[in-house]
């Protein structure tokens, strides 16, 4: 019988720690066609996402996916990653936390998808609306 990872346990772990104490927890994941997560801030692969109750919605770290809802640029999206996409949480203010090697399947579905490449069924994410922009008038 095999037992079951430790990962999903450690991540709930420090995320609680990192609430407990005030910290912002931020996780920074490999962002490959299993990850559901806003392209056009992806960078280099990766992108980190603030995991904090005050920037999330229905937070949910389970033993296989992290799921929840929050917003970019005003925009309310559906997150969705698979814990073998976990390369690190963290607290923003000190860096305190722990890395994670990927796990082999989140590595074979780099190596087998060209890195510009995007699954079928993903649509195009919306472009980010343009801000309103204040000016000093003397």
């Amino acid at each position: 019988m095999s037992l079951p990872s430790t990962k999903p346990y450690l991540l709930r772990a420090i995320h609680e720690w990192c609430c407990d104490n005030g910290l912002t927890p931020y996780l920074s994941v490999n962002a490959d066609g299993r990850a559901k997560v806003p392209r056009e801030y992806v960078r280099d692969g990766q992108i980190v996402l603030n995991i904090g109750y005050e920037a999330t919605g229905h937070l949910t770290i389970a033993n296989d996916i992290i799921t929840f809802q929050a917003r970019f640029g005003g925009v309310a999206r559906d997150i969705s990653v698979p814990i073998g996409n976990v390369l690190a949480i963290y607290a923003k203010e000190n860096g305190a936390g722990m890395a994670f090697e990927p796990d082999s399947e989140a590595v074979a579905g780099e190596s087998d998808a060209p890195e510009n490449s995007k699954p079928d069924n993903v649509p195009e994410p919306p472009a980010p609306p343009n801000r309103p922009k204040l000016h000093r008038i003397k």
